[in-house]
């Protein structure tokens, strides 16, 4: 994904991102590299030049709490990402173990199955569908696949339609995995869909240059199906006990209102292929 390290593209990529004025600075005649210098950002955080110069080049890993906070507040981040920073420096003996993928239990199958009148599913740290209800299902049916909500924005050309705030989708799936890779930068999988969506989307690799960190939180979205219209939808998520990689995603309606008329429609819509389905052998075996 790049020829540097995590923690050093992290840093380059925020400080380039901002300007003089944005940490009260003065600005005199034109400057050679976009957004603050290395020795900017060295002074804001009260380090030398030299030290921070090493942390962006990969030189230094392991700085203390204290200059990581002194950092993070230099480059004006927010809490998440300056608790993606921190993850950053962590070694790899630090980092929790049991990070990556794994089954889905039975027990959230289960209840994810009774939930009728509710979409729900669960996504991976590269924001791969590991399991969905029936509803869930037919909710994204207009895609050629349920399989990477990512590349679902990215490149399904049903993307643009179903999500009628795609900038805002976009910018949301991009920082979720960006986040996600702040917890295991060795995993294989991120690189393999990083790679992937990149070399498929300029505006993902774009997206992904930036480096912005945001973890999956409750919201509002409008939604667009292709068969029952649009969907205003209350979302949340939620991380699974047991595998913190794992997120619960969950679709709510405003209760009677048009968007749960539409969710009804969708369930109607997801069970008759399954009566069809189940009809079929006592067809094939009834006497002509």
């Amino acid at each position: 994904m790049s020829n540097g390290t995590p923690l050093g593209d992290f840093l380059r990529a925020r400080r380039e991102a901002l300007k003089p004025h944005d940490v009260g600075l003065p600005e005199y005649g034109r400057r050679r590299v976009p957004g603050l210098r290395r020795e900017e950002v060295a002074l804001l955080a009260g380090v030398s030049s030299d030290y921070y110069i090493r942390l962006e080049q990969g030189r230094e890993s392991s700085p203390s709490a204290q200059v990581v906070e002194a950092v993070a507040v230099a480059l004006k981040l927010d809490a998440e990402a300056a608790d993606h920073l921190n993850r950053l420096c962590l070694t790899a003996s630090q980092r929790p173990r049991g990070w990556g993928e794994a089954e889905v239990s039975r027990q959230l199958l289960q209840l994810m199955d009774g939930w009728e009148h509710t979409p729900a599913f669960v996504v991976g740290p590269a924001l791969d569908i590991m399991a969905a209800n029936s509803l869930a299902t037919a909710l994204h049916s207009g895609f050629d696949q349920f399989d990477n909500l990512a590349r679902m924005v990215f490149v399904d050309p049903a993307g643009r339609e179903f999500y009628q705030e795609w900038e805002r989708a976009a910018h949301s799936c991009v920082a979720e995995i960006r986040a996600a890779y702040g917890h295991d930068p060795e995993s294989a999988r991120i690189a393999e869909v990083v790679a992937e969506l990149s070399a498929q989307s300029e505006e993902f690799a774009g997206l992904w240059k930036m480096h912005e960190v945001k973890g999956k939180s409750q919201e509002g979205k409008h939604l667009k199906h292709p068969e029952v219209g649009d969907l205003n939808i209350k979302f949340a998520a939620f991380t699974v006990n047991g595998a913190p990689h794992q997120q619960l995603v969950v679709y709510q309606a405003e209760p009677a209102g048009p968007t749960a008329a539409a969710f009804e429609t969708l369930r109607a819509m997801a069970v008759e292929p399954k009566q069809a389905r189940a009809a079929a052998p006592e067809q094939a075996q009834s006497p002509s």
